[in-house]
């Protein structure tokens, strides 16, 4: 057993960029916290690399809605960070919106822990039906 201490603080400076960037649909520079090999398992995607990763991301958001992002807590825990939050989704099209629930796991990279290495997430669920 490993085990871990964590510390509540507020979102990082990387983080929220990245948020803004999928909210922005620009996905730029805020996709600079991933190593460059990083992965990406979001649910069922199994995505391999930063480019990817910035490709897969905005290829789903292009399927018709705009995000907004919102941090509700972010646990430090030195090589694991972890953050919870919620995302509204609001349809191109009008449809009704929804705000699933977020959490996300980032393991940063050992020889740069600046940048992600594996970021797992969860979203949902977005409709009950």
């Amino acid at each position: 057993m490993t085990s871990k201490t964590f510390e509540n603080k507020p979102a990082p400076q990387w983080l929220l960029d990245m948020w803004r960037e999928i909210d922005d649909k620009t996905f730029g520079a805020g996709f600079d916290c991933f190593a460059e090999d990083a992965i990406c398992n979001l649910g069922v995607a199994d995505w391999h690399g930063r480019e990817a990763i910035r490709a897969n991301l905005k290829a789903f958001i292009d399927t018709g809605f705009t995000a907004l992002h919102e941090v509700r807590e972010y646990w430090d825990g030195g090589e694991l960070k972890v953050f919870r939050g919620t995302v509204t989704m609001t349809p191109d099209n009008g449809g009704p919106i929804v705000r699933p629930t977020m959490t996300h796991f980032f393991y940063m990279d050992e020889r740069d822990p600046t940048k992600v290495k594996r970021w797992c997430g969860a979203v949902g669920p977005v409709a009950f039906g």
